[in-house]
Order: structure tokens, then C-alpha cells, then sequence
């Protein structure tokens, strides 16, 4: 492998385990923002002590505190097509998968399900589809990006479209770079080679080593923000977070930025899949909260992300351990938002069935703005200029005030009555924690709504 070294990890991963003297003294500099070497994040991983779990916690949950602060970004996938020609054992769309209702949405059916998303509030998508054979594909989707973010009705549109789809050569990352996504988004899957070809039989995404250099493509063609991520079940999660974590790093050497987002699903049910529901290497809730903690202490400034794949209670939990992003009002099928009956087409069964306003209310509940932001990407601040303002820990004075606006103009204009009492509520409350010259910029933006502006931020 070009940059995965499966001996050093595993050398790291045979450590003693380590005394609770080690342990905090890696927590105590876990606290500095510096990240953490592997030999530490190996050893985390070997932590069962109640007492030194709760230590770890308590670490994951103060450095994201200090980099994020109480603030969830929401957002909800949009597939386009559940075609494809690859055989992966796990997923509900794998070719093989003779059960499964195929079908490819139009632009107009797109324009459809968008309608539905704004509707309820939403101004982030993720765009999936399968890989096909269709030379047009990448056309498609490129045409489907367009088609969401011109899809506008009395203030109703989405601000921006982040991708998840198969590699592309350089060529195709240039065309996709010139569509104003946010950000592109791309899993391995699994680092471990030999459960990768096992996992993979048949199809393009046999080839391990392709995937493993999409995203060096994506950033060569100018592609700044880049999402990573495990499909947690399918081998050892101790080794799947060092191989991630040397990833990242690789990114950071070659680019001057890792990935602005990982993301931690974990292999749940699909319809077709007898393996999906017998994980090979699942992951209990227990050794889940504790590898969020340590990805959050290891790599502080990158968002991580959680799907509706997991249940309420356990999203609940791993808020406070390090997660900043989160879907929710979720559909894995396409066409799924509007015609609730196709769900036997679906990518894999959500544990996470709540509507975005009942996800707004629970979040605002547990004192958190729900934030639909989307400045970043709109003002240039991506890529290593994001980074730049990140580290310092500037990047808080634009992400709390244009989090708190963004709420407010959900309550304003779609949320319950239920809910917008209670987030009128949480947003007296974070205002009072912001330091003074922050909450000073937050009001300046409050005001500005109050007095009829729309979409506004710093």
C-alpha cells in the first residue's frame, strides 16, 4: 500500500496495556490540541478501566467543546440512483442483490425530492448514487447538482451540495470541482486488504488501491475539502482507526490539509445482505463511544460525522464525545422523501427514524444549536485557509453567530410551535455563554433578521 503500513500498526497495536499514569499524561496532552502519536492512540484503545473511560470522555467531550462548541451541523442525503455494478457483500445495492427495486431518479423527480427537503428546513445535501456503467454518469450527477441548487421557492433552497459517489479520474475531480460542491466525500471502507478483497469480489471497487488514491485526485484537481471514513464491522475498529488516522496524515503531508470530515458508520442490516446483519467484526455500543473520543482527541480540528444509521440514544451519547455533523429526516432510497414506499430499496435500514424537527427539538434540548450553515464554503473558507483559522481557534467567532442565525431562521419559518418555544429558548441560553465581542456579532446578525434580511452570515 502506498501510504497504510498494516506492520506498524499492528507493531503499535501489541503494546502492554498501559497504567493509568500513561493514560492521562496522553490526555493531558490530548488537551493542548495537538493531536496524538499512534503509539497513544493505541493505547487508548486498550482502556476498559470504568474510571479511565470516563477520564477519556471527559477529555473527547472538553476539546470538542473548546473547538466546536454546543453546536450540531444537520444535514440529509438526496440518492439519485441505488444502480450499480459492484458486488459488496454488505450493501443493500450490490449488484447481485436480485430482490432489490432499481431505479434512477430524473432531474424532475430530483427537483421533487428537494422540494421535500426544503420544505422541512433543510439547506445541506449529500448527494449518493451507485457506481454504473454508464459512461454519462458523472454527466448525470453534474447535471443533478445543478438541478438541487436551482431548485428555489419563496426562500426555500439548498446552499450547498456535498458528493459521495465513486472515484473519478483528475479529469472528472475538475468537472465535479466546478460544480460548487462542498465538499467530496468517499469511504474505504476497510483498510485491511485481505477482508477488502473479500468484502469486494466483483466490480471496479475490487481494485483497493484505486480507491485508496481518490482523494489524492480529488485534491490534485482542486477539490479542497475531502471526507474520509470506516465502515466499522467489517475488520478490527483498533486497526481500521490507525489506518484512518494514517490517512489523514498522508493527506496532511501531501496537501496541507487532512480531511475536513470523517465519518463513523457502522455496518447495519440491508436487505440482501446476510452478512450485514452478522457483522464480521462488529462493534459494540461500549468500544463505539470510545473510538468517537479518541478520533476526536487524535485529530481535534476535523468534523465527524453520524448517520441516522444509529439509534437516538446512541447518537445522543456520542454528541458530547466529538461528533459536529449528523443527518437527519433520512432516506437511503431514492425518490425515497416523497413515496415512503420505496423503502425496500434502500442502501441499509436507518436506526434513526425521526423527523428534522423532532431532531431540532431533541438537540435544542440537550442545550446544543443545530446549525444549517453554510458560510464556509460560500465566503472561500475551505481547504487549509478553514485550517488556518481552526487551529488558532478563530474560526468560532463566524461558526456560533452564523450557527444561532441559521437556527433562528428554522424557527422562524419551519419549525413546530413545540419546537421553536424550546429554541427560542436554547438560543437565550448560548447567547449568554458566548464571550462578549462574539455574542456581539451574534446579535448583529439576530437584528438583521429581525428587520426582514435573509441568509445572512459572517
Amino acid at each position: 500500500m502506498p501510504f497504510i503500513n498494516p506492520e506498524k500498526i499492528q507493531s503499535v497495536l501489541e503494546q502492554p496495556a498501559p497504567e493509568p499514569t500513561q493514560v492521562r499524561d496522553i490526555l493531558s496532552r490530548a488537551a493542548e490540541l495537538q493531536g496524538l502519536t499512534p503509539e497513544q492512540v493505541a493505547l487508548l484503545t486498550r482502556v476498559t478501566d470504568p474510571n479511565l473511560l470516563e477520564e477519556l470522555f471527559n477529555a473527547a467531550r472538553k476539546v470538542k467543546e473548546t473547538i466546536y462548541g454546543r453546536r450540531l451541523v444537520l444535514f440529509a442525503p438526496i440518492y439519485i440512483s441505488n444502480r450499480c455494478q459492484n458486488e459488496c457483500l454488505y450493501c443493500g445495492f450490490r449488484r447481485g442483490n436480485n430482490s432489490m427495486q432499481r431505479m434512477g431518479l430524473s432531474q424532475e423527480q430530483i427537483a421533487d425530492e428537494v422540494g421535500c427537503l426544503t420544505a422541512s428546513g433543510h439547506k445541506r445535501l449529500l448527494l449518493v448514487a451507485g457506481e454504473q456503467e454508464d459512461k454519462n454518469s458523472l454527466h448525470n450527477v453534474l447535471d443533478s447538482i445543478e438541478t438541487i441548487y436551482a431548485c428555489r421557492e419563496d426562500g426555500r433552497e439548498i446552499r450547498r451540495v456535498n458528493v459521495n459517489i465513486a472515484p473519478l479520474e483528475t479529469d472528472g475531480f475538475r468537472l465535479l470541482a466546478e460544480s460548487r460542491i462542498g465538499t467530496y466525500q468517499l469511504f474505504q471502507e476497510t483498510y485491511h486488504l485481505e477482508t477488502y478483497t473479500r468484502m469486494h469480489p466483483a466490480g471496479p471497487k475490487a481494485d483497493y488501491k484505486r480507491r485508496l488514491m481518490t482523494m489524492h485526485r480529488a485534491m490534485q484537481a482542486g477539490i479542497n475539502d475531502i471526507g474520509i471514513g470506516v465502515l466499522f464491522g467489517l475488520y478490527d475498529w483498533r486497526f481500521e482507526l490507525l489506518a484512518l488516522l494514517q490517512h489523514a496524515c498522508e493527506l496532511e503531508t501531501a496537501f496541507g490539509a487532512g480531511p475536513h470530515t470523517i465519518s463513523v458508520p457502522r455496518l447495519e442490516p440491508a436487505s440482501g445482505s446476510a452478512l450485514a446483519t452478522k457483522p464480521p467484526a462488529g462493534v459494540n455500543d461500549k468500544d463505539f463511544s470510545k473510538l468517537i473520543a479518541i478520533l476526536r482527541l487524535a485529530i481535534p480540528y476535523t468534523g465527524i460525522i453520524l448517520s441516522t444509521r444509529e439509534t437516538p440514544d446512541v447518537r445522543r451519547a456520542a454528541f458530547a464525545l466529538g461528533v459536529s455533523q449528523i443527518s437527519a429526516g433520512s432516506r437511503t432510497t431514492p425518490g425515497g422523501y416523497g413515496h415512503k414506499d420505496a423503502e425496500n430499496s434502500g442502501q441499509f435500514c436507518l436506526g434513526d427514524h425521526r423527523s428534522l424537527d423532532e431532531v431540532i427539538r431533541d438537540i435544542a434540548q440537550m442545550d446544543y444549536i443545530p446549525s444549517f450553515c453554510t458560510a464556509c464554503y460560500r465566503l472561500g473558507r475551505t481547504g487549509s485557509d478553514f485550517m488556518d483559522l481552526a487551529r488558532p481557534g478563530a474560526i468560532k467567532a463566524h461558526c456560533d453567530p452564523n450557527a444561532i442565525a441559521t437556527f433562528q431562521e428554522y424557527l422562524d419559518r419551519f419549525a413546530s410551535e413545540e419546537t421553536r418555544q424550546i429554541g427560542l429558548k436554547c438560543i437565550e441560553d448560548r447567547m449568554q455563554a458566548l464571550s462578549p465581542p462574539v455574542r456581539t456579532i451574534a446579535q448583529g446578525l439576530l437584528d438583521r433578521m429581525a428587520a426582514g434580511e435573509k441568509d445572512i452570515y459572517c
